[in-house]
């Protein structure tokens, strides 16, 4: 029995060995999921959120490529042949205004005689010797380039890189515009073109907003969720007492401080304009609850076993919460972001509205739609005033919104690699 015994545990041995191996092929091809993975599989399966995200991107893909689009121009006014037209499909040229005095009625035609005139002028200054004469023609070029020049008359305010775009928009559209599709406003303007200008503004006021609320409220609520004790005391009676201010009047007070003529030529000085100092005000404002909502979360994790082991090795405060438990955080984060976008957004279009916020010639959703309510007549009704501006706002605050659900729901460490 012994020997048999023996003899089947031997021939045992090697079933075992090959068992074990196949087991162990198995497990190799076995691969984990990440929580971002499975956040990014369950947000796909979402069919709203997804799509929303896709109409995000293209909205954002939009507001950039503008300069590249062929619309028509956003604060060219014609009171006299477009005030009020509605939606039409009547074809329409750039330059061909008559108020405008270009060469031929179009802009290429103009661009090349206001470039050749600047080239001619360049090459004069060269020849010249005298400091007087210099000036003089330096002042020219620059009368030329800042005034006389068709982009400054049709687009304001134009950067570097839009520049740039309008440049090759003219060179392959020439002096193609899309018709008023969406028909122009009480200045005559375009309403199309002031609403895809106006994207830049308004798009642009949530994403600065919301990135200076991230930058400040997930340092302070880390910090005082990590600290603990007095000083997390002491930091949240502050943001405590901030919630008790009415921050509309701040912004109100702020404003229309800004809007004092000295102190616009002061911070130009600077390189600083209104515009700037409107977004890093409303991201000063919605940083409270961040910093309440990062507070708790760091709470819940500063006594886990990964924060003890960097405490062990020597690691300082500040890499503990800013590479350790930052990091950790960052799924409730990014879904609160995409939370306080649209409220910016909305707050953004309720100031200027009341005139407070976004100033002409410069335009945002927010402005169209003071345009519109303003041109509300109870004898006509200019009902495209109203409804494209707010049409474009409401499809981006409901991507938005869809998109942060999906996200929360996405991102929820107890739903990972469930269906």
């Amino acid at each position: 029995m012994s020997k048999l015994s023996e003899k089947g545990s031997l021939q045992a041995e090697p079933a075992e060995q090959l068992q074990l191996e196949q087991i162990l092929d198995e497990s190799q091809q076995i691969q984990g999921v990440s929580l971002w993975q499975d956040a990014w599989r369950r947000l796909k399966r979402n069919r709203v959120a997804y799509r929303s995200m896709h109409v995000l991107i293209g909205l954002a893909l939009l507001a950039i490529l503008t300069p590249l689009i062929p619309l028509q121009s956003p604060i060219d006014k014609d009171l006299n042949d477009r005030q009020f037209l509605p939606p039409t499909m009547a074809s329409s040229s750039m330059g061909s205004r008559a108020g405008l005095k270009f060469s031929e009625g179009r802009l290429t035609t103009q661009l090349q005689a206001v470039e050749s005139q600047i080239a001619a002028l360049e090459i004069e200054l060269g020849t010249l010797s005298t400091e007087e004469a210099r000036n003089q023609i330096e002042q020219s070029i620059k009368q030329k380039r800042v005034v006389g020049h068709p982009f400054n008359q049709l687009w304001h305010n134009l950067g570097p890189v839009s520049w740039t775009m309008c440049r090759l928009r003219v060179a392959v559209f020439g002096d193609y515009a899309i018709p008023s599709i969406c028909g122009t406003d009480q200045l005559g303007r375009d309403v199309l073109s002031r609403i895809m200008w106006g994207a830049r503004v308004s798009l642009t006021v949530g994403i600065v907003a919301t990135l200076v609320s991230l930058i400040i409220g997930v340092s302070y609520g880390a910090i005082a969720g990590y600290f603990g004790g007095w000083i997390d005391a002491v930091m949240m009676r502050i943001v405590d007492t901030l919630y008790s201010v009415p921050f509309i009047f701040v912004v109100i007070f702020i404003m229309t401080f800004l809007g004092e003529d000295s102190v616009k030529k002061r911070l130009e000085q600077f390189g600083i304009n209104q515009l700037t100092v409107f977004y890093l005000i409303i991201g000063a404002i919605y940083w409270l609850t961040m910093s309440r909502v990062v507070r708790g979360q760091v709470l819940s994790l500063k006594n886990e076993q990964f924060v003890e082991a960097a405490r062990t090795i020597g690691a300082s405060p500040a890499r503990i919460v800013f590479r350790h438990l930052v990091p950790n955080v960052l799924g409730v984060v990014i879904v609160y972001l995409t939370l306080t976008i649209p409220a910016v957004m909305l707050f953004e279009a309720f100031l200027s509205f009341l005139g407070l916020g976004v100033s002409p010639p410069d335009v945002s959703w927010g402005l169209l739609l003071k345009d519109g309510v303003d041109a509300l007549s109870s004898v006509k009704l200019f009902w495209w005033m109203v409804v494209f501006p707010g049409a474009a706002l409401a499809l981006t605050l409901f991507a938005l919104n869809f998109l942060g659900d999906g996200l929360r729901d996405a991102l929820d460490p107890k739903m990972k690699n469930k269906d």
